[in-house]
């Protein structure tokens, strides 16, 4: 090996190893279908994340699942997969280091985005139903 060639060996990016089932890669057809399913299913995983993130729970952990899931397939998904659990630990460890007031702040704006969607679903007039208080101000301006 010359010393060009070890520089460009050391100075590659490392590839992405695509880690497929040996059905997908039998025809091109097969792997046009094996992709456009991890696709579907990362995207519908990714979505359910996004939704649930201001939610009680595990929405971040859903999103970076979808991300995970389109990056076994998309280099673009690994890139953003990449960056996202980047951003969040640089969040999550700023959120630390603030004084308890902004951390209230933080877990009362993200309360009320919750009590909001709650609202706009219907939630409260649902509830209110059941327990027999039927004020109006309960229901849903969109599904009243």
């Amino acid at each position: 090996m010359g010393n060009a060639d070890v520089e460009n060996a050391t100075t590659e990016r490392p590839r992405h190893r695509k880690r497929r089932p040996r059905w997908a890669t039998r025809s091109p057809g097969m792997l046009a279908l094996y992709r456009v399913s991890v696709a579907a299913l990362g995207g519908l995983v990714l979505i359910v994340g996004i939704v649930l993130i201001p939610y009680p729970g595990p929405g971040w952990l859903i999103v970076f699942a979808g991300l995970a899931i389109l990056a076994t397939e998309f280099h673009w998904a690994h890139r953003a997969l990449t960056f996202a659990r980047g951003r969040y630990t640089a969040w999550t460890h700023w959120l630390r280091r603030q004084h308890v007031l902004v951390r209230l702040t933080m877990y009362a704006l993200t309360c009320l985005v919750v009590l909001t969607t709650l609202y706009l679903l219907g939630v409260f007039g649902l509830v209110g139903g059941w327990l027999g208080i039927d004020w109006p101000w309960l229901d849903s301006p969109f599904f009243g």
